[in-house]
């Protein structure tokens, strides 16, 4: 495999993200008095930052690799969707798409840090699905971008926060297979089962226990090929790509699965780590078609994401190096 061919097309291929994006904030400060008024701690905020997050991670991870990457979804007619808008735009994120309503607020996570310990983190979000008007102008939005860009792949980014519907997942999967268009997915629980026939099915090992009912702990090939063909009885799906943590991750297709362990590193922090692994499933199978590639660098990105702290998108060039050292 040439690596660097294979990096250097990540340019040529267009991709949307469609599912619940979000605003992370951080607010940083010092304690060293207790507030008169309640026993609680008085946090001196000296530092803000905002951030992109939730299915807008997937997109800053697929821009990190060079993808040309859309965002749909829909936000608060608000400031805090204003500011999310802005980060989009300053990271090469294309907003042409984004749905604005009056009825909801863009999902805004407060963190409030002292002495690198989280003290609080404050929710502002509408977690109810999106109004029947709202999700018309949603797939609206998708029909119109599909048309207009004719993206390689869609990924589906759930966060349970509302954006993808039962009846809106249905239509953008329909969609895009009517029009030969890939389609991977990351699940939540509560619409786990609502992806049928999308190409790349993508939870993690707790999430398709939880949705499978399955009690056992046993994590091998032929345990998780049960699972493979359950999730397939259910979703008639292509590809069952699960991640295992620090086991690594398994993948399987009507031809070929395969447990791919993960390599040993220094975990400094977990979080972000499945966006950036949808993000290089999707780019890579893409861009390939090979699934054991897809797992294998998917797999990779996964490692290198956490081996730095906070929420982090991928490093296209130290991707790139561990491939190459890993790989060949």
């Amino acid at each position: 495999m040439d690596f660097d061919q294979l990096f250097s097309g990540f340019k040529n291929v267009k991709v949307a993200v469609i599912g619940d994006v979000m605003l992370d904030t951080y607010w940083w400060g010092k304690v060293d008095r207790i507030s008169p008024e309640a026993p609680v701690p008085v946090v001196a905020v000296s530092k803000k930052e905002q951030r992109i997050g939730g299915a807008g991670n997937v997109a800053l991870n697929l821009q990190s690799l060079g993808a040309q990457v859309n965002v749909l979804s829909v936000l608060g007619k608000d400031e805090d969707g204003a500011q999310l808008t802005q980060l989009f735009n300053d990271n090469n994120i294309g907003t042409k798409y984004l749905v604005y309503s009056q009825q909801r607020i863009t999902t805004n996570k407060i963190r409030i840090i002292s002495r690198n310990q989280h003290m609080m983190r404050l929710d502002a979000e509408y977690t109810t699905d999106i109004s029947s008007a709202d999700e018309a102008a949603l797939l609206e939005a998708v029909e119109k971008f599909i048309n207009t860009e004719k993206p390689a792949v869609v990924v589906l980014e759930d966060y349970n926060k509302g954006v993808l519907t039962e009846s809106c997942i249905n239509a953008v999967v329909a969609l895009c297979s009517k029009q030969g268009i890939i389609t991977t997915v990351d699940p939540k629980r509560k619409n786990f089962f609502s992806y049928k026939g999308v190409d790349i099915f993508k939870p993690n090992l707790k999430e398709v226990k939880e949705g499978l009912n399955i009690l056992s702990d046993e994590v091998n090939a032929d345990a998780l090929k049960n699972i493979h063909l359950q999730l397939q009885e259910k979703l008639q799906h292509k590809i069952s790509f699960i991640t295992l943590s620090e086991k690594g991750v398994f993948y399987n297709n009507a031809s070929d699965a395969a447990l791919i362990p993960t390599h040993i590193r220094s975990i400094a922090d977990v979080s972000g780590a499945g966006d950036t692994v949808i993000a290089v499933a999707s780019l890579v199978y893409a861009a390939t078609k090979d699934v054991h590639l897809m797992a294998e660098i998917a797999n990779i990105a996964g490692g290198l994401v956490c081996e730095e702290v906070g929420t982090v998108a991928i490093d296209k060039a130290k991707l790139l190096q561990e491939c190459k050292q890993l790989l060949q």
